[in-house]
């Protein structure tokens, strides 16, 4: 410590002063901690209350105003929000039913489009079908009427084979020839037959 000599000598050692504050420094324990001293509640009180009483007044006149006017702004803000987003809602609702409207439309308008489109197809194949078979039946009877001239002329000409073979398959069998008036006769009454 840095204690001046002729001081030094004045003051006893339990009392020495510190040179940095210049106050007299007692024991570790010898004093009370000054908040628990009896003897300055009067003036630790007269504090508290002014203390109170500054910080109850910025309280009322500053800040409680300021955090107000953020709630009111927050709570017009919210407000505000609610009423666009109930709005914005409403319009989302109703272009929604719109849409439905317009889906349920276009596909009644698709369902008629499909109905027609297969009676039209159905009309076509019919047509196709009707003028097909037409087609067939006439080319039925052309065959018929081909085939019945075919077999006409086959038939008269059969006359003509029969005695043209007769004769030769008489002459092998039994060794004879026979005449054409004979022939003609055979296959005449073989036609009556």
């Amino acid at each position: 410590m840095f204690v001046t000599p002729a001081y030094a000598e004045d003051v006893p050692a339990a009392a020495e002063t510190h040179t940095e504050t210049g106050v007299a420094h007692e024991g570790a324990h010898g004093g009370v901690f000054p908040p628990f001293d009896h003897t300055t509640y009067p003036s630790q009180v007269l504090w508290l209350v002014i203390t109170f009483g500054l910080f109850y007044m910025l309280m009322q006149k500053v800040l409680v105003p300021r955090i107000g006017a953020i709630l009111d702004q927050r709570h017009d803000r919210i407000a505000r929000d609610l009423d666009e987003a109930t709005r914005m809602k409403a319009e989302a609702d109703a272009a929604v039913e719109t849409y439905e409207k317009e889906l349920s439309a276009a596909r009644a308008k698709g369902s008629q489009i499909a109905n027609a489109a297969r009676e039209a197809a159905k009309a076509k194949a019919d047509a196709d079908r009707a003028a097909i078979e037409a087609d067939l039946a006439q080319k039925i009877s052309a065959a018929e009427a081909r085939i019945a001239e075919i077999k006409a002329k086959a038939f008269a000409d059969v006359d003509s084979i029969a005695a043209e073979t007769v004769g030769p398959i008489v002459e092998q069998l039994t060794g004879k020839s026979i005449s054409q008036a004979d022939i003609a006769a055979a296959v005449a009454a073989g036609k009556g037959a």
